[in-house]
């Protein structure tokens, strides 16, 4: 009971996946929800704060370009554009031309489906590398990004678990030192998951909860700071 309280304290008070907060369908499992949380997980991948990335990402969203073939048409003038007025100014001429680069890949190998992408794909890491190979840019970050949050849609996306995760799972006395995280966290989260989320919430919310306040020694500041079992013995 202590840790399906300390879950659901977890997901209400720090948050979820970024996808759901970007209204952002994946447990759909449409090739055009996917698509989009793609172009986010692009934006999020870059040294660029997450505010900027999701104001950027509703740029897209307001000027309806959220398909491979609607970014291609736009061109890399439009796109610099809707960067610019995102405030994605720092990488704008060089995301402009990533997602060019990428989006004709997907379209040119994969008829701009990333489902089909995932089902030629033999295994985890062939998943991760045919990902990556749609173009310069994508790398490790961005892959770990997109994959995490769709562990529960697509069977082939496993990404290994963030540090920061890590971390915050054992501040939160979730596991303890030594033990293999992701299979426990996934047992923890059969036996005393959120209903109507999923396994990416939980993983995502400790990832949240790391980044913006453990890492930082915002430990006075955490919405869940009553409840770390570190608490009493941390000097932040």
């Amino acid at each position: 009971m202590a840790h399906r309280n300390l879950i659901a304290s977890l997901i209400s008070n720090i948050g979820g996946r970024y996808s759901t907060e970007l209204e952002i369908d994946l447990d759909s499992g449409r090739d055009e929800e996917i698509f989009k949380w793609f172009l986010a997980s692009v934006l999020f991948g870059a040294r660029i704060g997450e505010k900027i990335a999701v104001n950027t990402y509703r740029e897209f969203e307001k000027g309806e370009i959220l398909s491979p073939r609607e970014i291609v048409d736009t061109g890399w003038d439009g796109l610099v554009e809707l960067l610019d007025t995102g405030g994605y100014v720092r990488y704008d001429f060089k995301t402009a031309t990533k997602l060019l680069n990428i989006c004709a890949a997907l379209i040119g190998d994969y008829n701009g489906d990333l489902n089909l992408l995932h089902g030629q794909a033999k295994n985890e890491k062939e998943l991760e590398g045919r990902l990556k190979a749609l173009g310069k840019g994508i790398g490790d970050v961005t892959v770990n990004i997109f994959l995490r949050e769709l562990r529960d849609v697509w069977d082939r996306a496993n990404p290994s678990l963030q540090e920061l995760v890590v971390l915050a799972a054992r501040r939160m006395g979730f596991i303890t030192e030594g033990e293999k995280a992701l299979q426990n966290l996934r047992v923890i989260w059969q036996r005393n998951g959120m209903k109507g989320k999923v396994f990416a919430d939980f993983e995502v919310s400790l990832l949240r909860l790391a980044k913006n306040f453990c890492k930082k020694r915002r430990c006075g500041f955490c919405p869940v700071s009553s409840e770390c079992p570190e608490k009493e013995n941390s000097s932040y």
